[in-house]
């Protein structure tokens, strides 16, 4: 009985209608007459999940029972990280996400940071390291965002990697998957050569300094993937790194954006384009403030004005 009621009544985690529609054209179809055990459990099961499990920051062993078995999750979501499933729904959802923007499917710029994040003690010691900048024992994720904050490329590395040295399997990932990103964004901590071997993918990289490095100011696009960490983040399976395989950790960052991406793709019409609204008081532009998750209700800013992304070449 009590589990019925769970599962009449669900958990905050779990998918519409509509955001199941909108990722169940990106899922593996059941082939008839193929080899080994037939399917069982419902793949919107699955999916819902794997968004529990991301939200709310438990281990595989301890997903309630109204699921199916934990391994059998864990068999999907290890098979979608391994076999590209899981990079193509992401990728197709932030394409649509941009449509709907009114953006072209194919950035032209990218704004690129990272992270440190500690790590468990599942994690094993050849995957993690000190960053003694944010004294910080354990795995650091590098991310290239596009100018509204969704995801292009992720590495993740031990926290004791240079950024700058990170930076150059983050913007391989990012011109072998977007062909037409031409310009990025970084701070000081990317000066260097790599600026010299952008330009051989013809990217230039532009640095954006602080003005007044002992104070907190809004910095122009830089605010930007700080605020896709903040979105990671409110994601308890990602605010520590529990993964043994850096590639999991990386799967639970793209499940979380591409939970964010269904809500959005799923909004009202009035409220479709929210995430074009920038940070309070960056470069003047106001913000409403925020109602429920996923309905932060801001004023779009015009495509094409000062700020915006540069127009495709």
């Amino acid at each position: 009985m009590r589990r019925a009621a769970e599962q009449a009544r669900g958990y905050p985690s779990d998918l519409t209608d509509a955001q199941w529609q909108v990722i169940a054209p990106h899922l593996p179809a059941e082939v008839p007459g193929r080899r080994g055990r037939p399917r069982v459990w419902p793949l919107r099961q699955i999916v819902e999940a794997i968004l529990y499990l991301d939200r709310a920051g438990c281990a595989w062993r301890y997903l309630p029972d109204s699921f199916p078995p934990w391994p059998t999750v864990y068999g999907y979501f290890a098979a979608w990280r391994d076999d590209g499933t899981l990079a193509r729904l992401h990728d197709a959802l932030r394409a649509q996400v941009r449509a709907a923007a009114g953006r072209d499917a194919e950035p032209t710029a990218a704004v690129i940071d990272s992270q440190s994040v500690r790590a468990a003690d599942t994690v094993p010691r050849a995957s993690r390291g000190w960053d003694n900048a944010k004294k910080v024992n354990g795995r650091k994720r590098h991310i290239a965002v596009d100018a509204l904050g969704l995801l292009l490329a992720v590495v993740i590395s031990a926290a004791s990697v240079q950024d700058r040295d990170a930076a150059r399997p983050l913007l391989w990932n990012l011109h072998r998957t977007s062909r037409r990103i031409r310009l990025i964004w970084a701070d000081a901590v990317y000066t260097g050569k790599l600026s010299g071997w952008a330009a051989t993918m013809k990217m230039t990289l532009q640095i954006v300094p602080r003005r007044n490095p002992h104070a907190f100011e809004v910095l122009p696009r830089r605010w930007v993937v700080e605020r896709t960490f903040a979105w990671i983040s409110k994601h308890r399976r990602t605010v520590r790194d529990y993964e043994r395989l850096p590639a999991s950790h990386e799967a639970m960052i793209l499940w979380a954006m591409t939970a964010l991406m269904a809500c959005r793709l799923t909004q009202p019409s009035h409220l479709s384009n929210t995430h074009l609204g920038l940070f309070p008081g960056a470069m003047g532009w106001p913000i409403r403030l925020p109602g429920r998750a996923c309905r932060v209700q801001a004023f779009e800013k015009p495509v094409g004005t000062a700020g915006s992304e540069p127009a495709a070449p």
